[in-house]
């Protein structure tokens, strides 16, 4: 692992400049205490930003905790985080020098918790001085926080730093390589709804004899600028031994930016949706299918080079955008590329190919790489009319970012602490784990970059939403999964206000591998997940999921009506992935609006007709244009229902949307799976209906 555990757990608070909000003055600043309660909790703890980690003094009064902030500084708040065993009586002093302090705040009702107490005065020293406990315990502060004015506006705290504990970067030296990925891949193989977070990052180099299996939650990655300079004498593997030889629920992992020449000659890589493919190349084929040719339901694809054939043999659908391929065997439901060399020609319905010859933009995901000894964050450059990979002339251009303009988030860090960071001026880059957020995190700066390492997962509590992007340009948001809370967000994430009206069509927004669940881990509840409101934005493979099993599951234990609201204008979505959302999976409103592939299921857990009425229209559809909408187009849209509990159900059709020329659909299909369920039309009042439990796809070629 990357650093001991105790600079692992170390959060960095960074100051925002002087016409911002107050900085935090006290993070990591010398402190001192009365008493210490036993080796494991030293007034430094105090002060670490880290909410899992306490100073406590001896069972007596007074004890007292002093901050140096090593000069005189004016302050202007204090933030007291106690643990169980608080202050019932204390007061908050200040000194410039010591040894004179004067009150700044005092109680005899002191509450617990988090208490933030307003104060005022200039101080070096600032002290929490315990008059009367409130348990028979000692006094024990999480956090004792001080903010005021840094005096010159600058930042307190660099960005940079360690990538935490749960980021193992090897290199060909590494002894027993195997060894570490066999070990996270035991913890991690079938845990669905683990805890567990995991990236592995190779530093360039070859490496011999390797098999990386991919488990839940894990990303594997090369450090170099290109995928060849990171190459494995082996394979990097998914497969569904852990269920049966069914990899439908192969969810939540990555690989990017390595060159395979795989053992067999063939990689395979079983995946199902949340599972990104970018960078690669492999020296050979690429089975997409598990051993025993169970079902499988990706996938994604992108940026990558596979020398040989692409089989995809059970795969239901998969979507390949801007590579190459050697060849590519057949297709199931839904196949779409789009900007891919070697790509089959379009042939929907039979075989289901959706070709189109370019991408219309793109800009592929930021990542991490080694330049010398330095890490760096490279941020590819946007394209227009894309086809094959960024690399195959050279380095891929763009811009290259040092670690140092990051802050590094690790487990522990607060909502309050990453806004502070932006604020600040730095971007963000989420080490593997699981965060917590009392408000929405800010994301207000143009082309700042959040990244995320091993599915690093965003849980919003009490309702809130969990991040929220200005009306700027060039925001990245890439690598991250936002998991909703018991309490109800009416949105989770929102790309600009209600309202936002910014031409960003030289910079877009872009949200790559960025994922969102509604309960499965447990329950959670979201009215609407994502929420695109400014224009131009790029959606760059999503899975926006209602979760149809696991813990709190039911038709209103994680309600969550819409999926995916699409209010902006010129917004394009590529490889799209939404299902069993309540009412509508899909809604889009803006005009100009582009989709390229289209996943969905349609929520088995409906108990009856009525229950997904709407108005005289059996069933909400899949993916619906406002009836305001003039001008839309979408290729590669497959749409399933699957009602096991009351397969009577009966739904209209799986898309809608207002008939207009500048309206048009390509290559759409609706399947029932098993007989669960029937789809009358698959739009509007156009297609076959299903019918039957053969799983027979109901396909339009062209819409209208």
């Amino acid at each position: 692992m990357v650093g001991a555990l105790v600079s692992a757990l170390f959060v960095l608070l960074p100051a925002t400049t002087a016409s911002a909000a107050p900085v935090l003055l006290s993070q990591g600043k010398p402190v001192t205490a009365s008493s210490q309660e036993h080796y494991g909790t030293p007034a430094s703890d105090a002060v670490d930003g880290n909410l899992t980690t306490r100073w406590s003094s001896a069972a007596s009064d007074p004890q007292w905790i002093r901050i140096d902030l090593g000069a005189p500084t004016a302050v202007s708040q204090v933030v007291l985080r106690w643990e169980a065993a608080y202050a019932k009586a204390y007061r908050i002093e200040l000194s410039t020098n010591g040894t004179d302090w004067s009150t700044a705040y005092s109680t005899t009702t002191g509450a617990g918790g988090t208490e933030t107490l307003n104060v005022s005065g200039t101080a070096r020293y600032v002290r929490m001085y315990g008059v009367s406990r409130a348990t028979q315990y000692g006094y024990s502060l999480w956090e004792f926080q001080v903010y005021g004015s840094d005096g010159d506006g600058g930042p307190t705290l660099p960005g940079g730093g360690d990538l935490g504990p749960n980021v193992d970067i090897i290199d060909p030296s590494t002894p027993d390589i195997q060894g570490k990925l066999d070990a996270v891949f035991k913890q991690q193989e079938s845990a669905q709804f683990g805890s567990g977070r995991h990236a592995f990052l190779f530093k360039p180099g070859t490496y011999n004899t390797i098999n990386a299996q991919i488990g839940f939650y894990t990303q594997i990655a090369g450090l170099g600028l290109r995928p060849d300079d990171t190459t494995f004498n082996g394979d990097v593997t998914v497969d569904a031994g852990w269920a049966g030889g069914n990899a439908t629920q192969n969810f939540w992992r990555a690989a990017e930016n390595l060159a395979l020449n795989p053992v067999s000659g063939t990689d395979r890589w079983a995946v199902a949706q949340a599972s990104s493919f970018r960078r690669m190349h492999v020296k050979g084929g690429l089975n997409l299918a598990p051993a025993g040719y169970g079902w499988a339901s990706g996938g994604y694809t992108a940026d990558s080079k596979v020398d040989g054939t692409v089989g995809p043999y059970s795969q239901q659908q998969w979507y390949t955008r801007d590579s190459s391929i050697g060849g590519w065997t057949n297709g199931v439901w839904n196949m779409t590329f789009s900007g891919v060399e070697g790509a089959p020609a379009n042939s929907f319905p039979e075989p289901r190919y959706t070709t189109l010859d370019t991408t219309p933009v793109s800009r592929e995901k930021p990542f991490l790489y080694l330049d010398g000894g330095e890490m760096k964050v490279f941020a590819p450059a946007k394209r227009t009319n894309a086809r094959g990979t960024t690399w195959a002339n050279g380095t891929t251009p763009g811009d290259s970012i040092p670690l140092s303009k990051f802050y590094v988030v690790k487990p522990g860090a607060t909502a309050a602490t990453i806004n502070a960071a932006l604020a600040q001026g730095l971007n963000l880059l989420f080490t593997p784990g699981i965060y917590h957020v009392d408000q929405p995190i800010q994301v207000n700066r143009p082309d700042t970059i959040v990244l995320g390492l091993g599915l690093a997962t965003i849980v919003p509590d009490n309702g809130v939403t969990a991040m929220k992007v200005a009306d700027v340009d060039g925001v990245r948001l890439a690598g991250f999964l936002i998991d909703a809370g018991p309490v109800n967000s009416t949105t989770l994430l929102e790309i600009g206000p209600s309202g936002a009206t910014a031409d960003h069509s030289a910079d877009p927004v872009t949200l790559q591998d960025v994922y969102f669940r509604i309960g499965g881990a447990g329950p959670g509840k979201a009215t609407t997940s994502l929420v695109v409101n400014s224009n131009n934005a790029i959606i760059d493979h999503t899975w926006v999921w209602r979760a149809d099993h696991g813990g709190g599951v039911g038709w209103d234990t994680n309600r969550a009506d819409y999926g995916v609201r699409v209010n902006g204008n010129d917004v394009l979505a590529t490889g799209l992935f939404v299902e069993h959302f309540n009412k509508y999976d899909v809604e889009w409103h803006g005009e100009r609006g582009r989709t390229i592939f289209f996943q969905n299921e349609k929520a088995y857990d409906a108990p009856n007709q009525a229950a997904i009425q709407n108005g005289t229209t059996k069933g909400y559809a899949a993916y619906k244009v406002d009836d305001s909408v003039t001008t839309h187009e979408a290729w590669g849209m497959g749409s399933y229902c699957n009602y096991t509990a009351d397969p009577s159900i009966r739904q209209d059709h799986g898309f809608e949307a207002p008939v207009k020329p500048g309206v048009k659909f390509h290559d759409l299909l609706v399947v029932s799976l098993g007989g669960n369920g029937q789809y009358e039309h698959v739009i509007n009042d156009t297609g076959q209906a299903t019918s039957g439990t053969a799983t027979v796809p109901s396909t339009v070629v062209s819409y209208p």
